[in-house]
């Protein structure tokens, strides 16, 4: 358990112990989130990247890839084909 101090401007700064935890850089953004009057703090990146990853689950095979690898070759095909123009 950590405790953060609030200033006049309803800032906090958040204990070095905390960003390491959820790979805080200066300048990231932190995403608040509260659940059943609990507030919980996390990193926005993150938290999109997991979004990302749950709306993609499953198209690789939709598409037609086997295996990672398969997929890895193509995206190589596609830049080098980039690459090209």
């Amino acid at each position: 358990m950590e405790i953060a101090k609030i200033s006049s401007k309803g800032q906090i700064t958040i204990p070095v112990s905390v960003r390491n935890r959820l790979h805080l850089n200066t300048g990231d953004k932190v995403l608040i989130l509260e659940e059943n009057g609990r507030f919980y703090i996390e990193n926005a990146a993150n938290v999109a990247f997991q979004h990302v990853e749950e709306g993609f689950c499953g198209a690789a095979s939709e598409a037609g890839f086997k295996s990672e690898d398969e997929m890895q070759d193509y995206m190589k095909e596609i830049r080098e084909e980039l690459r090209r123009k």
